[in-house]
């Protein structure tokens, strides 16, 4: 039930509700937060949510998004008796984003959701794309379906009530989607300071070539695993650190990914030196180096291989290359992955 548009853009949240639920008037309405977004967002939309409306708050973290958290997401549906026309609105990052889409697509076999992302990282990533789950056994989103929501609201001044780690975080996203699909918004944001970046510019571009990408391919069969860049080592190096006690943000380990991925990609003679260098002179300077032991190689390499893009027990790659563009599918040996990861260590 996606709109063409697939996302939009708000000015004034509050006065936008209010005409929305003039119009849209479901059964009943929950609003999923965490505490995060309860103190800090959820005040500035609430007066434009219809009287009568449930808020749902679960704990804030990575660490929470789980079933037992989508359990008590359900049973607070269920205590609202919510029926299959109730809305479920996601305020919050990629973990509400995440968690509340899956929540709802499998609740009463389906109930329509909308997305309110309130983090850098869940506005240009998590709320596009249908793509939701949940953590098992430490490993990211290993359970999960691909559920397009309603619509996806955003509103860029939520930005103002994070602190600059989370917007640091979500900016590895933002740098993915112009390497694989945009050279001269590369060249412009590699040029600018954090500070001086240009959110409402800078967020409908890369929401932009997310939704290009994510229309041409739904399912991930093709196109869709442009997005994957980075990833693959990315993931495997978080999930590591989460098990390790040393957890650190996805967007620094996605940024990590990025510069181990592209030493295989120049290796291929798809990605320039040169190219490589600039990827690492913005890299470094935002986000510094992640450190871990070379003894630990092994163990993010061995994570690579649980990822949810391999085939055959293969770990399927997606390498920038050349700037602007990306290709897919590179079954990378084990060779290859322990030589990026050290290369980055």
């Amino acid at each position: 039930m996606q709109s063409e548009k697939s996302f939009q853009l708000l000015e004034n949240p509050e006065s936008f509700l209010a005409d929305y639920f003039k119009k849209r008037k479901p059964t009943s309405l929950f609003v999923l937060v965490d505490q995060k977004s309860k103190r800090n967002c959820l005040p500035i939309i609430r007066n434009g949510l219809p009287k009568g409306t449930k808020i749902i708050t679960i704990p804030s973290g990575e660490n929470h998004k789980t079933l037992e958290t989508c359990s008590l997401v359900w049973k607070e549906l269920t205590k609202g008796n919510a029926d299959r026309k109730a809305l479920l609105i996601n305020l919050g990052g990629g973990v509400v984003g995440d968690l509340g889409g899956f929540a709802a697509s499998v609740y009463k076999r389906g109930i329509p959701f909308i997305q309110m992302p309130t983090t850098l990282l869940a506005m240009v990533d998590a709320s596009l794309g249908g793509k939701t789950g949940v953590d098992f056994e430490e490993f990211k989103n290993q359970i999960g379906a691909f559920a397009q929501p309603e619509d996806v609201w955003v509103y860029p001044e939520f930005l103002k009530t994070l602190p600059d780690l989370e917007i640091l975080s979500g900016f590895a996203e933002v740098i993915k989607h112009a390497l694989i699909a945009n050279a001269s918004d590369w060249n412009l944001l590699r040029k600018r300071e954090l500070p001086d970046q240009n959110w409402h510019e800078l967020i409908p571009k890369s929401l932009a070539i997310k939704d290009a990408i994510v229309k041409a391919d739904p399912f991930e069969k093709g196109e869709r695993k442009k997005l994957n860049a980075g990833h693959t080592l990315g993931h495997a190096l978080e999930t590591h650190l989460l098990k390790t006690g040393k957890p650190m943000p996805h967007g620094h380990c996605v940024a990590a990914g990025l510069v181990m991925e592209s030493s295989i990609a120049v290796s291929k003679g798809w990605l320039e030196e040169r190219e490589m260098f600039q990827i690492e002179e913005l890299i470094y300077a935002l986000y510094g180096s992640i450190r871990f032991n070379k003894s630990e190689i092994r163990s993010i390499v061995k994570l690579a291989g649980q990822d949810k893009k391999n085939e055959g027990g293969k770990v399927n790659l997606s390498l920038i290359g050349p700037i602007g563009n990306c290709q897919t599918d590179y079954f990378a040996s084990q060779e290859e992955l322990i030589k990026a990861v050290g290369y980055y260590l």
